[in-house]
């Protein structure tokens, strides 16, 4: 007789629907109010749920935020390979420009930045993701633009995904101008032009 598996109970059992409810009320939360308004209480209320449902998840607020935004930040991003590092280049700048201006993301990077200055936690959990998302462009796109001969040899992929990523941060999630899409090809062709002309070497 075939044994019958009980389903865990109590705190094993932690619905995904449940929790994607959570965290997606988060990050709305967040877009709102900011970190520093954002209570356990109000995500409650706007997920439909109950407090007990996020404390059994996380034991406080900042251990929430932090995972919740590791996650969505976290997320593999295809890069672009369109064959060419101009290609590349283009569809990156593109890709990364319209994340910056999502409207979710345009209020809530800016306030997790201010917050940063305060909280070592949180700087420490924004500069993690961030860096694991420059060496995945530098090793791949720079990287292999250097292997197809389109950019220099002493080329240092570290600083060319600053000068790539640099510019969009700061009109985008910085300084909070538009970005045109006019603009956005110009940026593109400047930064070509820099790193084509060895402006990136070690």
């Amino acid at each position: 007789m075939a044994t019958v598996k009980r389903a865990p109970a109590g705190a094993a059992v932690l619905r995904n629907d449940i929790t994607v409810a959570i965290r997606n009320a988060v990050m709305s939360e967040l877009a709102e109010v900011g970190y520093g308004r954002l209570s356990i209480e109000a995500v409650a209320r706007r997920a439909g749920v109950g407090k007990t449902a996020i404390y059994r998840r996380w034991s406080n607020k900042l251990e929430m935020v932090l995972e919740i935004i590791t996650e969505v930040a976290g997320r593999k991003v295809p890069l672009p390979d369109t064959g060419s590092f101009a290609g590349d280049l283009d569809l990156l700048m593109m890709i990364v420009s319209k994340a910056l201006q999502h409207r979710v993301a345009s209020q809530i990077i800016p306030d997790l930045m201010a917050e940063a200055a305060r909280n070592p936690q949180i700087a420490e959990t924004l500069q993690r993701v961030l860096r694991t998302h420059q060496q995945a462009v530098g090793e791949k796109l720079v990287g292999q633009a250097i292997a197809r001969g389109e950019l220099p040899e002493d080329t240092d992929p570290e600083v060319a995904v600053d000068l790539i990523l640099g510019p969009l941060y700061w009109r985008l999630a910085v300084s909070r101008q538009p970005m045109s899409d006019d603009y956005l090809e110009r940026l593109a062709a400047s930064v070509l032009g820099s790193l084509r002309a060895g402006g990136a070497g070690s």
